[in-house]
């Protein structure tokens, strides 16, 4: 009935069960004052010496669920031992205290190491993971550990968790059938954010014709504000499936690639010397210019009106790039107009038979044919068979024109 007085060898009396109930509580009381004031104030002190302050944080979090654990395990033995309460009773009692102090300190001690890594190491990288996936990662950690402190609770209390078990995973399995399309864009964008693609700031193309910069990387969708001023709302899902073009990776300078080109009667070798020129200037005197990544200059090919030339230089970032561009295209058409310079227009010529002269008009083609336009209006419309080569004016007796290009007039 009472096992303390059995192991003593003591007869039955009765104060005794309560006189050793109390000394129980008390040397319990006693070591756990010792372990709060003392022992704790030690080792704490002794942590100091250490160069990281994660074991102070773990052990700040610990202390007083260790101080009510010593408490509550000087009360169990005193009501089992002194008392003589049946184990099995006084086990689920403080067997549920004990397991609430557990999930309590175990709490405390991984949101001390997650903020202590949020705090100290995640300021230095800045990455996107720290920045949404860590925070995210305590709330699950923190929901899993009470999870299982329930679980636990509730086995203790003598209930069967096999079927609860059970009945939660078919549970989540048809949630995550409801649920799939919602599933897939966050496990789509753990990708996209964990991947290191796209940052918010980022001026981004994707395949589509959707571009613009990232406002925002969510765990469901990415958010993207587009030159019009506009909020595409793009799912994770799609976002990580289609190419995608990031003009500020690997780095935020861009390439300015202009295109240009002068007149078959310009000398090259001064157009040349022209453009690295002007080149040179605004390297020297354009803040958006990369100085150390310098000019090109090449000839392209001999186009229909122009020799066709192109110029290449670096921007530091996409915005500063449409200055850069500005700035290259005024000077060089200031240069070459102060140079004398002509950059053609397309041109084509026109070839009339011999006899026509440039003020008659010819008379209607023989591939052409008129079509009538809603309003009641008749037009011309291009036949099926056309030479695209020259626009060649042949006369319909199948004639010559004038500089002997000859042509089949009639219609295919």
């Amino acid at each position: 009935m009472y096992p303390l007085l059995d192991r003593l060898g003591l007869e039955y009396q009765l104060w005794l069960p309560p006189a050793a109930f109390g000394v129980i509580l008390l040397v319990s009381l006693l070591a756990a004052w010792i372990f709060h004031k003392l022992i704790f104030r030690l080792v704490l002190h002794l942590s100091q010496w250490t160069p990281s302050d994660l074991d102070s944080r773990m052990m700040l979090a610990t202390r007083w669920p260790l101080t009510l654990g010593i408490l509550v395990l000087g009360a169990y033995l005193a009501v089992t031992m002194a008392l003589g309460v049946p184990r099995v009773i006084a086990v689920r009692v403080f067997g549920f205290l004990g397991i609430v102090l557990g999930v309590v300190a175990t709490v405390g001690v991984l949101s001390n190491v997650i903020d202590w890594y949020l705090e100290n190491l995640a300021t230095r990288t800045q990455h996107v993971i720290d920045v949404k996936f860590i925070p995210l990662l305590r709330r699950g950690v923190v929901a899993l550990v009470y999870g299982i402190g329930g679980l636990l609770i509730v086995d203790l209390l003598g209930f069967s968790i096999s079927p609860l078990i059970a009945g939660l995973g078919l549970g989540g399995l048809a949630v995550a059938l409801a649920i799939q399309p919602t599933l897939a864009n966050l496990v789509a964008g753990t990708y996209v954010m964990t991947d290191g693609v796209v940052g918010p700031g980022d001026y981004v193309e994707l395949e589509g014709s959707i571009a613009g910069y990232v406002v925002e990387v969510g765990w469901r969708s990415t958010r993207i504000r587009t030159w019009g001023n506009n909020l595409v709302v793009v799912p994770n899902s799609k976002f990580a499936e289609t190419i995608i073009t990031n003009y500020q990776r690997p780095i935020p300078a861009v390439n300015v690639y202009l295109p240009c080109g002068v007149s078959y009667d310009t000398d090259l070798y001064r157009v040349e010397e022209i453009c690295r020129e002007v080149m040179d200037q605004i390297l020297e005197n354009e803040p958006s210019a990369v100085k150390e990544y310098g000019g090109w200059f090449g000839f392209d090919n001999f186009g229909d009106s122009n020799v066709n030339f192109w110029l290449f230089v670096q921007a530091r970032d996409r915005l500063a790039g449409f200055e850069l561009q500005t700035a290259l295209i005024q000077r060089l058409h200031q240069r070459f107009k102060m140079e004398g310079i002509v950059i053609n227009y397309p041109m084509r010529t026109l070839e009339f038979p011999r006899g026509w002269g440039g003020d008659q008009m010819p008379p209607q083609l023989p591939n052409f044919r008129p079509a009538s336009r809603p309003n009641g209006k008749a037009t011309l419309r291009r036949g099926r068979r056309q030479r695209m080569a020259r626009d060649v004016y042949v006369p319909q007796d199948g004639g010559n024109a004038e500089g002997g290009v000859g042509s089949d007039p009639g219609p295919g």
